[in-house]
């Protein structure tokens, strides 16, 4: 519709400017023949008089009929007339029509060598043009009225309009015509969609993707929907796998849990109570699956925040250093025994300092539990660089794609305690803070591994 009123607008605006000039150009030509009239004779017999437009034709037209072989005029082509200022009409030899006589005729009479056109009719009621000019007869003022009729001209105009106003209707129909079609072929990635988004809004099946054609800005659209969609079918597929893994790993704890529980309850229905020793055992087991589930809850609630959070919070200027020398005191509670070998310096960072804090402790508690008893932990800070070396047995190359993801654990570590997210907490915090986290094995070619974290920041606190 807006193209076919856009297109009837330019049409109307074209039509009616063709026709304006037309109009101009018919006329214009019309002055000119009415400009060609030759002089008019002045002599007193080619010029009769009378008061009143009839009396002078009549007696013109019996002067003519007197003469042989015609008049000095072609009154198929002009009519003639003249208008004294005292009154009379008069007509030269050869005139047939009345001319309707005008209140500017008597002021062109005594205007002076003036020359004018103006729209005009016959007595009859016949348009014509009209051309005054002032003359003088008798020696009194007068003006001379040559006319042409105009009723061919206007006719051609009327057939011109109608012409313009037909195209310009099967213009404005073929633009309407031709604007749908376009518009249904260029919408039509549109329409697929919204035939999309309607299909998952009702079926909330997420990753459907629609065809891409071209480089358009429908093509962009459709682009962009389908990168959506796809990542909305990814984000769901990593939700139902953390919840599947979460479900794997609470089961463990849980199931223990159970066991012991039911153990202690029959104990104490068949009135066969337990030994001290065991009982003292499983109240100990109980307690350490009661804390590998806070761990792995508050390990899941860590990994419940949003890849990317909002900006402003929780962030502010931490002192990363101060952060790694508090989490070496915390893992050397983790790990008597263990010698810690020291190189830090100041570095501040903008981050969630609770979150960095256990992001470094976890890289810490990684590095414990895979020492040797007696062994060495390396942890050094220099220029935002971050690394934690042990001399534990190391990753194989073949898994260290894997380390990061979450719940992912080696096969040759299953038996020890963890959950797997602990390295996964550490890169989404990382990450989170603008850094980068790496792992693997020991510059050197010794044993063990190295955690790497790059972290952005000053050496000193900003101002």
């Amino acid at each position: 519709m807006l193209t076919a009123a856009a297109v009837a607008v330019a049409i109307a605006l074209s039509a009616l400017a063709c026709w304006f000039i037309v109009e101009d150009r018919l006329y214009q030509q019309v002055r000119a023949s009415l400009s060609e009239v030759p002089p008019l004779p002045m002599q007193q017999q080619n010029v009769y008089c009378a008061t009143t437009a009839a009396q002078a034709l009549a007696l013109s037209q019996a002067a003519t009929d007197r003469l042989d072989g015609g008049h000095p005029f072609r009154p198929n082509k002009w009519d003639i007339q003249l208008n004294t200022s005292d009154g009379r009409v008069c007509y030269p030899l050869g005139a047939t029509k009345i001319i309707q006589s005008s209140p500017s005729d008597l002021k062109a009479s005594t205007a002076g060598n003036h020359v004018s056109y103006r729209d005009g009719s016959y007595l009859d009621g016949t348009p014509a043009m009209v051309r005054q000019s002032s003359v003088r007869i008798d020696g009194s003022p007068a003006v001379m009225l040559v006319a042409t009729p105009v009723a061919t001209v206007q006719d051609s105009l009327r057939s011109l309009g109608l012409i313009l106003l037909g195209v310009a209707g099967l213009g404005v129909i073929g633009a309407g015509v031709t604007g749908r079609l376009v518009a249904r072929s260029a919408l039509k990635p549109v329409d697929d969609l919204t035939d999309v988004v309607e299909h998952i809004a009702r079926t909330e099946e997420v990753g459907t993707t629609i065809p891409v054609h071209g480089n358009d800005e429908i093509a962009r659209l459709s682009s962009s929907f389908n990168s959506m969609s796809t990542a909305l079918a990814n984000s769901r597929d990593r939700q139902t796998r953390l919840i599947a893994d979460a479900g794997h790993e609470l089961r463990t704890p849980l199931t223990s849990l159970r066991t012991n529980v039911d153990l202690m309850i029959r104990s104490d229905e068949t009135g066969r109570p337990l030994p001290p020793a065991t009982r003292t055992k499983l109240l100990g087991n109980m307690k350490a699956q009661m804390q590998e589930l806070t761990v792995l809850i508050g390990d899941l609630l860590q990994l419940s925040r949003p890849d990317s959070p909002k900006p402003g919070q929780n962030l502010a200027v931490v002192a990363l250093h101060e952060i790694a020398d508090r989490a070496v005191e915390r893992a050397r509670l983790r790990g008597p025994g263990l010698v810690f070998d020291l190189s830090i310096d100041p570095w501040y960072v903008h981050a969630d300092g609770a979150a960095l804090e256990r992001a470094v402790i976890n890289l810490l508690d990684n590095a414990v539990k895979y020492s040797p008893p007696g062994g060495t932990i390396q942890v050094a800070l220099h220029n935002g660089r971050l690394t934690v070396r042990d001399h534990g047995p190391g990753i194989p190359a073949d898994e260290l794609p894997y380390v990061f993801d979450r719940f992912w654990r080696s096969p040759s570590s299953r038996q020890l305690p963890g959950s797997g997210l602990g390295l996964s907490i550490v890169a989404q915090t990382v990450r989170d803070s603008g850094g980068e986290v790496s792992l693997g094995a020991a510059l050197d070619g010794g044993p063990g591994a190295l955690a790497t974290v790059q972290m952005p920041g000053l050496p000193n606190p900003p101002q």
